[in-house]
């Protein structure tokens, strides 16, 4: 009874909430409520999206996006663990580097885009940056916070047996993070597809935000519903892939009630 209630608010319940929103999006503009220029129906969207010249145009930009999206991804994520490492191992450096990290963040992705093709041009590499940039900061506090809180006891303990700072962090803190490093992961996940929407922004030549920007130019609403659409699947597959790989990874945790795994 338990499993079928959990299938039920975990699947089906989001299912029908979205269609339900469907429908009320297509019933809006087929009754005249809104205008079909402004915003197409999903009918007309599908029907834009599925003509070939436009499909093969949609998959060819998707592949831009997703590409940039995974090296930004990448790049940061890694970049992220390193430096929670070196923080976590290093107190002094943490000590000068942190107000670095949380101004870097407050600097709006919009207003370092025309820094970066300023220094880097208008090609991959800046976009990159920008990308990983945005990506390594949740990846970065969020196992940094995980390293330096918990398991007192068992750090007490292989400090009393003699275990170097390196040990302690290779064998306890270290497994004792994959949790925080997944947390930063997802919303990782994410930001980089948004940011990557808004890095081709800069060049919109190729990918499905430079897809969008000429589509909207053109005024046809279809395309940039369609590209939309697209983006959000993205930014789900991609998050639904860490979780899969968080719950490989996190398969030694103890099982809560009912025999499945904590969430």
């Amino acid at each position: 009874m338990g499993n079928k209630r959990s299938l039920w608010v975990r699947f089906v319940l989001p299912v029908a909430v979205m269609l339900a929103l469907v429908v009320c999006w297509q019933a809006a503009v087929s009754f005249g409520l809104v205008f079909d220029w402004m915003i197409p129906s999903p009918l007309a969207v599908v029907q834009e999206a599925i003509r070939p010249d436009v499909w093969s145009r949609l998959m060819e930009h998707t592949r831009a996006t997703l590409g940039l999206a995974l090296l930004g991804y990448g790049g940061g994520s890694a970049a992220g663990f390193v430096l929670a490492a070196l923080l976590h191992l290093l107190p002094g450096v943490r000590l000068s580097v942190s107000p670095l990290l949380i101004l870097s963040q407050n600097v709006p992705i919009i207003v370092l885009a025309p820094i970066m093709t300023m220094l880097f041009g208008y090609g991959l590499l800046p976009k990159v940056l920008l990308l990983m940039m945005v990506c390594f900061f949740p990846v970065c506090m969020t196992m940094l916070y995980a390293l330096s809180h918990g398991h007192e006891a068992e750090r007490n303990y292989l400090h009393m047996i003699g275990c170097s700072k390196w040990q302690l962090f290779w064998r306890l803190e270290l497994p004792g993070a994959v949790t925080g490093l997944f947390s930063g992961l997802k919303i990782g996940a994410t930001y980089s597809v948004m940011s990557a929407v808004v890095a081709e922004w800069l060049s919109p030549r190729t990918g499905l935000g430079g897809f969008m920007v000429l589509s909207s130019r053109g005024y046809m609403p279809e395309r940039v519903f369609a590209s939309v659409i697209l983006i959000i699947t993205i930014s789900i597959a991609l998050f639904g892939l860490v979780t899969l790989i968080e719950r490989y990874f996190t398969r030694w945790r103890p099982r809560g009630k009912g025999g499945a795994a904590d969430a």
